[in-house]
C-alpha cells in the first residue's frame, strides 16, 4: 500500500495530502476537496471517537480462524465493509483520474474481493452517470446513492438507478445543505417522513437512508420504510460540531435492534476500527476516504490491496479479542 499511497499523493496534490494519519487536521475547511467543513471538528471527532475506544485482549480460546463474513440486506460480504459513496473526482480529488475509471475500478475491486461498493451523486451529470454505468458493468453489484433533490430530478435519478440492476438504493439525506451543491446553484433539501415514505415506496429495491445521527431519527427512518440506515455525519463535510459517529452508534443501534440493518461510517481507517464499530452494534461499516486514496493511487489493484489489508487487520483483531464471528461481536470486546 505504500506505493499506492505515494502515487495517490502525487495525483491528488492540492486536494488531499494523503497524510500518514487521516484525521482531518491538515485539510481543515477544504470543501471542495477532501477536508471537513468549517473547523473540521465533525471530521476530527469521527477519528477521535474511534481512537478513544480500547479493546480487551483475550487469548484463551479456540478461534484461530475467525469468520469475517456477514450478510447485510441480503448481500454476502467477505468482510463487513462497504466502499462508501464518494464521487466528484474532478473537484474533490484533482481530476487526474476520470470519474468513470475511478468508480468502475472501485466497484470491480469490491466485487472481486467479495464485498460491495457504492456510487455517489452530484453535479455535473457525469458523476452519477459514471456511477450508474459502473454498476451496470459489474452486473448490478453496487449500491447507487441519490441525494435528496427536488421531486422531478429525484424521480428521474431513482428510475435510472433501478435500471442499473442493483438490489439496493440509498439516499444520503445527510447531503441536505451540502455546500458544494449550493455553490453550483443546485441545492438539496431535508425530507419529511411522509415524503421519504413516498420515495421509498416508489422504487422496486430495498432502501438505505444515510445520515442518521440520533435514535429518534433512526426510528423515523424505519417508519418511512428504510431497510437499512447509515449512522453518518457525511464525513464531517456538511455540519460543523457534530459528535463522532462512534459516540452515537451504540444508542442508535440499540434503538432499532433487529428492525433494520445498521451501518456506520466516519473515521474508520483499519480493521481494528471495523471491529470497534461492530462491537457498538453495526452490522457493517462504510469506508470513504481510504477507498478513494486506494482507487486514485492504484485503481482496481490498489483497492484490492486495501481490502486485503483491512481483512488481515480485522482477522488479527478478532483472534486477539476472542471474537469467533464478525456477524456477532459482543460489546465486551471493548474496554469500558
Amino acid at each position: 500500500m505504500k506505493e499506492v499511497r505515494n502515487n495517490a499523493r502525487e495525483l491528488m496534490k492540492g486536494y488531499c495530502k494523503v497524510c500518514p494519519v487521516c484525521n482531518g487536521k491538515a485539510c481543515v475547511g477544504e470543501v471542495p476537496g477532501m477536508g471537513g467543513l468549517g473547523t473540521a471538528s465533525s471530521f476530527k471527532n469521527n477519528v477521535k471517537a474511534l481512537e478513544a475506544l480500547k479493546l480487551n485482549m483475550r487469548t484463551i480460546h479456540e478461534f484461530s480462524e475467525p469468520d469475517t463474513s456477514v450478510n447485510v440486506m441480503g448481500i454476502d460480504l467477505d468482510i463487513p465493509v462497504i466502499a462508501a459513496p464518494i464521487g466528484g473526482v474532478e473537484f474533490n480529488m484533482g481530476g487526474k483520474v476520470s470519474e468513470i475509471d475511478y468508480v468502475t475500478n472501485k466497484l470491480k475491486a469490491c466485487k472481486e474481493k467479495g464485498i460491495i461498493g457504492c456510487t455517489g451523486d452530484g453535479v455535473p451529470p457525469f458523476i452519477y452517470e459514471s456511477g450508474f454505468a459502473a454498476i451496470k458493468e459489474v452486473g448490478g453489484h453496487g449500491i447507487p446513492f441519490i441525494k435528496p433533490w427536488g421531486e422531478e430530478e429525484l424521480n428521474e435519478k431513482l428510475q435510472k438507478a433501478q435500471e442499473t440492476g442493483c438490489k439496493i438504493i440509498g439516499m444520503d439525506i445527510d447531503a441536505a445543505g451540502l455546500i458544494t451543491l449550493k455553490k453550483m446553484g443546485r441545492p438539496v433539501t431535508p425530507k419529511s417522513i411522509r415524503k421519504l415514505r413516498e420515495i421509498i415506496e416508489s422504487v422496486d429495491a430495498d432502501f438505505i437512508l444515510k445520515g442518521i445521527m440520533t435514535p429518534d431519527e433512526a426510528r423515523m427512518a424505519i417508519d418511512a420504510g428504510a431497510k437499512g440506515i447509515v449512522v453518518s455525519n457525511h464525513g464531517g463535510r456538511v455540519l460543523d460540531s457534530c459528535p463522532g459517529t462512534a459516540e452515537v452508534l451504540f444508542e442508535i443501534s440499540r434503538a432499532v435492534a433487529g428492525q433494520c440493518s445498521v451501518m456506520v461510517d466516519g473515521g474508520v481507517r483499519t480493521g481494528i476500527d471495523v471491529l470497534k464499530m461492530l462491537a457498538l452494534g453495526a452490522n457493517a461499516v462504510m469506508i470513504g476516504r481510504p477507498f478513494s486514496i486506494a482507487t486514485m493511487g492504484g485503481l482496481q489493484e490498489g483497492v484490492e490491496k486495501h481490502i486485503d489489508q483491512l481483512k488481515s487487520e480485522l482477522t488479527a483483531a478478532m483472534v486477539l479479542t476472542g471474537t469467533e464471528k464478525a456477524s456477532f461481536v459482543d460489546i465486551k470486546v471493548l474496554y469500558r
